[in-house]
């Protein structure tokens, strides 16, 4: 440290003043392990937990639940829709009551499949890009690199992590890995390994493997060898069979343990039954997603998917008797898995291919965080509204009061109130009333106040109104953001456009509440066909970050069709991206074969994840 840093430092602390980022290194330096991995941009593991990246807990919001079959205790699987570092910090902070000593630390195995490449670093021959990630080079790293952290701490003591990638960004991955699990807790380097026809006039050897590294979270990990064993078609002295020490065959009826290359075929990418496969992007095959449950867990235990794609990881839990989580930010990943479960009864059993499962789904709900339905928000009882609000503007519930004014929690050393919307109907937040609140506090607090209500019954246009020189911050739902009081700016998640995105990279810090699009169309049924013409679609958002306004159509994501609509379940049977859709004379029109007189759903959805809906009755043909 020279003279100029250490002075410049004491000037700061004796002053009072925050210490800027660039000095605190030099005040808490890192002590490095023997190796690790430096790249701009990597924080602190303390600095993530602590949510010092910006993105925070935030509340689980319940959509719906679907019955079917329990668990023996009160158990529900759950499928969730947003930014899994959201996700991960809410499980983390286990203060949610949906998940409240449900799922931290209890987790006995996570497995993920996240995005390979980075768009600055891989391009096809041609030139254009391969993969569409928006998070590129040591960005992408730190983006999983935080992701791990936040997922080691979720996982049982006996748990396991296996991370699925490609000759990419392994290499890198692998020692962030030794880092954040040690290095004495990697496990295995599995060789995933398929066939398919080759690329003629290639420079180099077809690429026809993936790498899967497994890491346990301590020395104690469960590991089921017989129940992963290979049946032999080799029998005595056979290459394929174990032999105890007397030479004499000892597992010629179970087989042998896999070694540490498998080979197993992909799932095609093209639509088998909407089950078994899908034609979902990324989409791997059952019998891979099955070897790595039966090895690491048993029935009843918690499997964790955080980058769900099409649902494999649950489906098979399911099929084998664990317990299931899986979030996505995508909506065809949403509405794909919801789908999946709800069908499964005709699926494949896994024990006998050539027989159906025959079982109909086990219970779970859906859910979405960071982006919210106010009107379920303001439907809530009062101590949950409480609990609600309080995580969304991040203070401390605690009630207290001041010359007899109740308040309701502290955030940031300052007080906050909780707007009463249901005992105030016909009032609001407006000058009067700040003028009263002050009359009675004013002189018994120090700098502000928040108050937090719904934004239609705040009459101010200001983030705050100042009296004697407090300021009367409001904290409004739907959230407006205040920048004094955030690190890091609001940040929406974006819905692809096309299919060969959907697996952009994309984070969501903060959160916000549906907005539904102003839509125009028309939906017309034949005895053969359905038709739907769209002429209107506009997203609430009015601009971009760059303050351009955005066009008609331009917001608009995705279309999901549901043409066998039973009036209870939306079960997704054909979808249509906007990239792939043409504007003709200022519409966008849709033809669907129709099979039967069914009810049809629609669900369009926008960029930022909004959705409008409509259901057109069969009958009325």
């Amino acid at each position: 440290m020279t003279e100029e840093t250490r002075n410049e430092l004491i000037r700061l602390l004796t002053s009072g003043n925050n210490i800027p980022d660039e000095y605190k290194e030099i005040l808490f330096p890192t002590i490095n392990k023997e190796y690790e991995l430096s790249y701009f941009g990597k924080m602190k593991k303390e600095d993530i937990l602590k949510d010092a990246d910006g993105t925070f807990a935030v509340p689980l919001q319940k959509n719906k639940t679907f019955i079917g079959d329990s668990f023996d205790d009160d158990w529900e699987n759950m499928l969730i829709f947003g930014d899994n570092l959201q996700l991960l910090k809410t499980i983390y902070a286990n203060e949610d009551l949906a998940i409240k000593n449900k799922i931290k630390g209890k987790v006995k195995l996570i497995y993920i499949d996240p995005p390979f490449a980075t768009e600055s670093e891989f391009a096809s021959k041609k030139g254009a890009k391969a993969y569409s990630d928006k998070v590129k080079g040591a960005d992408f790293i730190e983006f999983l690199r935080k992701r791990l952290i936040i997922a080691r701490e979720i996982l049982s003591e006996d748990g396991s992590i296996f991370v699925h990638l490609d000759w990419k960004m392994s290499h890198y991955i692998k020692i962030v890995l030794d880092e954040v699990f040690g290095k004495n807790n990697f496990r295995n380097e599995i060789i995933w390994t398929y066939t398919g026809p080759g690329s003629p006039g290639m420079k180099q050897f077809n690429r026809k493997h993936d790498v899967i590294l497994w890491y346990s979270k301590t020395d104690n990990w469960i590991f089921n060898s017989d129940d992963i064993r290979i049946k032999s078609t080799v029998h005595v002295g056979g290459f394929n069979n174990e032999m105890d020490k007397n030479g004499s065959e000892k597992y010629s009826s179970i087989g042998k343990i896999p070694e540490d290359w498998w080979n197993i075929a992909v799932a095609a990418r093209r639509k088998i039954d909407n089950i078994e496969r899908t034609g979902y992007p990324t989409e791997k095959p059952i019998q891979l997603v099955e070897r790595i449950i039966k090895a690491v867990t048993k029935p009843g235990d918690i499997v964790f998917d955080f980058f769900a794609g099409s649902g494999t990881t649950g489906f098979v839990a399911e099929k084998l008797g664990r317990k299931w989580i899986m979030c996505d930010i995508g909506k065809l990943s949403y509405y794909t898995i919801q789908q999946r479960f709800l069908n499964i009864i005709n699926s494949k059993s896994l024990i006998k291919s050539n027989e159906k499962y025959n079982k109909k789904n086990k219970t779970f709900s859906t859910y979405q965080l960071g982006l919210y339905d106010l009107e379920k928000t303001l439907k809530l009882d009062w101590e949950n509204y409480k609990k609600f609000v309080s995580e969304l503007f991040e203070f401390e519930l605690k009630e207290l009061k001041i010359s007899g004014i109740k308040f309701d929690g502290i955030k940031r050393n300052h007080y906050v109130k909780i707007w009463d919307f249901n005992r105030n109907k016909d009032s609001s937040v407006d000058e009067n009333y700040l003028k009263e609140l002050h009359k009675n506090i004013g002189s018994k607090i120090n700098g502000r106040i928040y108050i937090v209500a719904p934004s239609n019954n705040v009459d101010f246009l200001n983030d705050y109104f100042e009296i004697c020189g407090i300021r009367y911050y409001f904290l409004k739902i739907p959230y407006q953001v205040i920048k004094e009081l955030h690190k890091y700016p609001f940040q929406k998640m974006e819905q692809s456009r096309n299919i060969n995105s959907i697996n952009n990279i994309d984070m969501s810090i903060g959160f916000h509440f549906i907005e539904q699009p102003d839509v125009e169309s028309r939906i017309e049924l034949t005895n053969k066909n359905i038709r739907i013409v769209l002429n209107k679609f506009y997203s609430k958002t009015l601009a971009d970050k760059d303050g351009n306004e955005y066009k008609n159509f331009e917001t608009l994501a995705a279309i999901f069709v549901d043409k066998n609509y039973d009036g209870k379940n939306f079960l997704m049977t054909d979808y249509y991206f906007a990239d792939d859709l043409k504007i003709i004379d200022d519409a966008i029109t849709i033809d669907i074969e129709r099979t039967n007189n069914s009810n049809v759903m629609i669900v369009y959805t926008d960029i930022f994840g909004n959705e409008f809906v409509e259901v057109k009755k069969g009958s009325d043909e």
